[in-house]
């Protein structure tokens, strides 16, 4: 009895210790209102306000998507939210949580375009669709040919898939030069909140969901002006990408399951903030704030959490540039080749197994065919 009670003493000891320390993983941030630090991109009668100023929702449907972005341009920073996506079926959109600047003419024309083709089919059929195509903006207009990016975009989904969605990172116009990994998550993200989260500094660059770094970029000269070295600002969006988002644009948004609604709250905007005319991005008034950031706990990738990451990109990753030697024959500088995860790699980049190491084109069960046949669209993939 006495190696029992003690069995079970130490159980719950464990137990305790282990919801402690990942209490204690959390990330520490403050949040801000959202009239603090953000305005609206476009869209705006798409985008409903809590009346504590605290969270937003962005609404997708037929007429415009919607979006918002920070007030300021940051040299460095670490950016956040807790993000819940659209329900149901989302084929075709494409949610986005990025770091950037905006090319404001090619944007205003994008919105000129879509009301017009919605007005052509308002007045002409009923088959016709506004699809919104909100590009991911560059810094044409302050940087011409020289922008810089770091984002999320979450690819839309099929009822009882798994959500799909991929991280990027341009660096002084490198758009030939993209930086994509394709991801499963381990969780529906539409059912609750959960927080995305991208940190960047002079020295690297995290991609974190939660308190899980899910993806790090550490800066080496090789990389020269492909790592992102000016001011940015956050900017969040939701778009029709029918013509790529899911399965390369086999499957579109069907707008019977609209409005789609993705949600945000508990907003961070962690750098120092400077103007966009500067195009110096280590200036001498952002030393002390760079410091700062240098030294939180958000920058330092603990062993625990380094062990965490590791195991997601084993299990979640299915797409890697760094192991697509088609596109590039020999990989970016940045890229640390793993010789036992990339066996698991084809020539192009993706995984030759899925996660229950069955081909990823394996045949679909009727079960499937008919929901496919239900919902208009199936991905394969």
């Amino acid at each position: 009895m006495d190696f029992i009670r003690k069995k079970i003493c130490l159980s719950v000891f464990l137990f305790f210790h282990v919801c402690f320390i990942t209490a204690d993983a959390a990330l520490n941030v403050s949040t801000i209102p959202f009239s603090d630090g953000f305005s609206h991109l476009f869209g705006e009668g798409n985008i409903l306000h809590a009346t504590d100023d605290k969270s937003l929702q962005l609404h997708l449907n037929q007429r415009t998507g919607s979006g918002f972005k920070s007030s300021d341009l940051y040299n460095h920073g670490f950016f956040s939210a807790k993000i819940k996506l659209p329900s149901d079926y989302t084929a075709g959109i494409v949610v986005a949580f990025y770091v950037c600047i905006s090319t404001v003419v090619f944007f205003f024309f994008q919105i000129l375009s879509c009301y017009m083709v919605a007005l052509i089919r308002l007045l002409y059929t009923h088959l016709f669709v506004c699809l919104f195509v909100f590009c991911q903006t560059t810094n044409g207009d302050l940087f011409t040919k020289t922008h810089d990016e770091l984002d999320f975009e979450f690819l839309g989904n099929i009822r009882g898939k798994a959500w799909r969605f991929q991280t990027n990172m341009y660096g002084n116009g490198s758009t030939s030069r993209g930086r994509e990994e394709r991801y499963y998550l381990w969780f529906d993200p539409s059912k609750e909140f959960h927080r995305y989260s991208i940190l960047w500094t002079s020295k690297n660059i995290i991609f974190y969901i939660d308190d899980v770094p899910i993806r790090e970029i550490v800066r080496n000269d090789a990389m020269g002006g492909d790592y992102p070295s000016k001011p940015m600002g956050l900017y969040a969006t939701i778009w029709d990408a029918s013509d790529w988002a899911t399965s390369g644009g086999k499957y579109k948004t069907n707008y019977k399951y609209a409005p789609f609604i993705a949600e945000f709250t508990d907003l961070v905007l962690n750098g120092c903030a400077m103007d966009p005319l500067e195009q110096v991005v280590n200036n001498p008034s952002c030393d002390e704030k760079d410091d700062e950031l240098q030294k939180a706990e958000f920058s330092r990738i603990t062993p625990r959490q380094r062990m965490a990451m590791k195991r997601f990109r084993s299990k979640y990753m299915y797409y890697s540039y760094c192991y697509d030697s088609l596109r590039y024959s020999v990989p970016p500088p940045e890229c640390e080749i793993d010789p036992v995860e990339q066996q698991h790699f084809k020539e192009t980049g993706r995984l030759k197994f899925n996660k229950h190491g069955h081909h990823r084109h394996s045949k679909r069960t009727r079960s499937q065919v008919l929901d496919a046949r239900n919902h208009g669209n199936q991905d394969e993939e």
